[in-house]
């Protein structure tokens, strides 16, 4: 059998309908197939590559990792540079308070750990997340989740979940003394990058604290400059208990993480022992690659540049057939009138060397989220070619 067949065959399948793309290699912001076709990644395999695709800085951070060490020890026991390198590097991007970091290997687990954190810490039981937000796909993760549509084949999942509207004020009064944490996308990515005011989110950061309860903002597609700044809750003057992150932290490697201040964090040590246990969080390779990403963001001006490079893309993407265009820098959405609008044209963008798609909770808006390294004439390329693409050129 050939590569497809043996992925159609032998590879669990998520969709009737994979893209089926082959990728030979990658570099920068493009994708290279089996034929010679150049794909400029639009979507940044889903917000990761926030630094391109195999930035040389992170491949060196990789290579030089691999002449060490692999795995050493299930997480938390021995001491190791990378980890340690990066740990401190992370609580230099962030308010004082929030000053220390588990290392975890995705998004999901970052929300799974957060959740049991804020269990753990108040000894509270109730869990209040926002309609149509998306944590992630494993149990607790999907618990929280904000669309019943992806959550009804699953249930009974966890108990004590109540939804808000993000962006709300008076459904505040829903989070109570009996209220364990608030975990809230900073942005909402999957429903189609919905962006609530800076009051919003000081009334919220106000009500947790009357009530005793946690504010854990979720920062897996939001963070690491996508927005324009380093964490997105720094657009709204607010401090957090805990942000989750991932996605673009890693230049490509697996890696995320939930941070909290440390008496926090420190529940997890007594009552039981052991209150957390990852094997390979913070894999040193991992590690490694997610040093060298923030310092290729903090030092190369990338994050400065993030609006301008917005406002170049919402200035060319004007047609009769867009209706608007919502964005925080590059996390941005695209609204046509309906998904079967949308869906030839993604389908004939990717047949002219763009990659893009849609939100689980938003299927007529298009996705665009570039690497951050994109350039002007880049940008120009790609936004000619999304045009001819809903012209149906």
């Amino acid at each position: 059998m050939n590569n497809r067949q043996l992925f159609l065959s032998t590879l669990a399948q998520t969709t009737d309908f994979p893209l089926l793309l082959e990728i030979e290699r990658a570099e920068g912001i493009y994708l290279y197939g089996q034929d010679g076709q150049r794909y400029i990644d639009l979507i940044s395999g889903i917000g990761v590559s926030n630094v391109g695709h195999r930035h040389p800085k992170v491949l060196e951070a990789i290579q030089e990792q691999l002449d060490k060490y692999l795995h050493l020890m299930v997480y938390g026991e021995y001491v190791q540079t990378p980890q340690t390198r990066l740990a401190a590097a992370l609580c230099e991007t962030l308010p004082e308070r929030l000053n220390n970091v588990y290392l975890v290997n995705s998004g999901s687990e970052a929300v799974e750990g957060a959740l049991k954190l804020a269990k753990r810490y108040t000894n509270r039981r109730e869990i209040v997340s926002c309609v149509n937000a998306y944590h992630g796909s494993s149990h607790g993760a999907l618990s929280v989740g904000g669309n019943e549509v992806f959550k009804r084949a699953y249930r009974p999942l966890l108990p004590g979940v109540s939804n808000i509207h993000y962006g709300s004020f008076h459904q505040l009064s829903t989070i109570t003394k009996e209220t364990a944490a608030v975990i809230i996308e900073t942005i909402q990515g999957e429903a189609g990058i919905r962006i609530a005011c800076r009051e919003y989110f000081q009334a919220l950061r106000e009500r947790c604290d009357e009530v005793g309860a946690l504010l854990i903002v979720d920062e897996i597609q939001a963070g690491f400059g996508r927005t324009g700044k380093f964490w997105a809750f720094e657009h709204f003057d607010f401090v957090p208990d805990m942000v989750v992150c991932a996605k673009g932290m890693g230049g490509g490697m697996p890696i995320g993480a939930f941070i909290a201040p440390q008496h926090i964090m420190a529940a997890f040590k007594n009552n039981p022992l052991l209150g957390h246990i990852t094997t390979f969080g913070g894999h040193p390779v991992s590690a490694a690659a997610s040093f060298a990403t923030l310092q290729v963001l903090r030092g190369e001006n990338v994050i400065a540049e993030v609006d301008k490079k917005a406002d170049l893309f919402r200035s060319l993407l004007v047609h009769p057939k867009i209706k608007t265009i919502r964005n925080k820098g590059l996390m941005m959405a695209v609204e046509f009138e309906s998904f079967e609008i949308l869906k030839p044209i993604i389908d004939r963008a990717i047949q002219l060397g763009v990659i893009t798609d849609w939100f689980l909770f938003c299927d007529n808006s298009m996705r665009i989220a570039p690497p951050l390294i994109i350039t002007r004439e880049e940008i120009t390329l790609a936004c000619k070619l999304l045009l001819s693409a809903i012209d149906g050129d």
